[in-house]
């Protein structure tokens, strides 16, 4: 990575460059007017919620309203997509304007506001993006988006060696794999990564087999075990790895899953109230059984 100075110089000449486009973005006034109105709400006289808010607080926060946003387009609804893309802004500018507040108090030596935000990500778009900006240290070019990723790969090892070389330790192949992420993106990200320095199945099938094999060490645990818990997982990392092997993205094949089954029991609980006249906790197992066959007699038939 260049110094900053240079980095600085380099963003300069993209812009510059990109405003001679036509059409291209220019001023944007509503955003300016947002973060004035979150400065705002953190004014001693603002909003007591918003003043007692850290970035910790806002953990739970943040997650929701990104998953709110994703189901605003799995739904494919625009206008919900809107609102809750405005959610997730809006916890991008708390988390800005809680570190403006600290630098400001002097709590912090060092700290960053939304321009440096922008200024960090903008940088980091033209570096990893050398087949677009046509950087002066690169002469990459893609046509492709599996070209892409593999300069995106080159990019970013080059960023990890350089911070290595600042730093008593190289930085470890995982090290930037969120452990907050949920489990099943987390694994699928460190299989991605293993298996690019080789350290991967020949084929589907062979990671069909470890499946087979965790089972197997599984069913060789006792039941209810902290062993058998670690085993159980195993199997879970192996079948993503399965996924992986095919093409497959486990989130988008689980979350697909999860739908299909909420728009079933959807159906097996109006089924229930019109067929036997009540809610399906007062059902027998055999009588959900027939419910929910009902319900997949009917997707086949509409299929047709």
């Amino acid at each position: 990575m260049a110094d900053e100075s240079s980095t600085s110089q380099r963003a300069a000449q993209v812009d510059e460059q990109t405003k001679q486009r036509s059409g291209c973005p220019t001023t944007h006034p509503e955003f300016d007017r947002l973060v004035r109105t979150i400065w705002r709400l953190r004014q001693p006289d603002g909003c007591p919620w918003d003043k007692e808010q850290t970035h910790r607080s806002l953990v739970k926060n943040m997650i929701e309203e990104a998953y709110e946003a994703v189901d605003a387009i799995e739904a494919n609804d625009k206008a919900h997509l809107r609102e809750e893309l405005g959610d997730v802004l809006e916890q991008v500018l708390l988390h800005a304007q809680i570190e403006a507040d600290a630098t400001l108090s002097g709590v912090e030596r060092k700290s960053f506001d939304i321009d440096d935000i922008c200024r960090e990500l903008n940088d980091k778009l033209i570096r990893r993006h050398p087949h677009v900006f046509h950087s002066n240290t690169a002469s990459s070019s893609a046509s492709t988006s599996d070209q892409v990723l593999e300069i995106w790969d080159e990019v970013k090892a080059e960023e990890r060696k350089e911070k290595g070389m600042n730093s008593d330790a190289e930085p470890g192949l995982l090290d930037s794999v969120p452990t907050s992420l949920p489990a099943l993106m987390q694994c699928q990200k460190i299989s991605d990564r293993v298996a690019k320095v080789g350290f991967d199945w020949n084929s589907p099938e062979a990671a069909w087999d470890k499946v087979a094999e965790e089972r197997a060490e599984y069913e060789a645990e006792e039941p209810g075990t902290p062993e058998a818990t670690m085993e159980f997982g195993d199997i879970f990392f192996a079948l993503v790895n399965v996924a992986r092997k095919q093409g497959i993205d486990a989130e988008t094949a689980l979350a697909k899953s999860n739908r299909k089954f909420r728009h079933r029991w959807s159906r097996v609980e109006s089924m229930a109230l019109s067929i036997y006249k009540t809610d399906v906790s007062h059902l027998t197992t055999q009588q959900l059984n027939y419910l929910w066959e009902r319900v997949k007699g009917e997707e086949t038939t509409s299929a047709r």
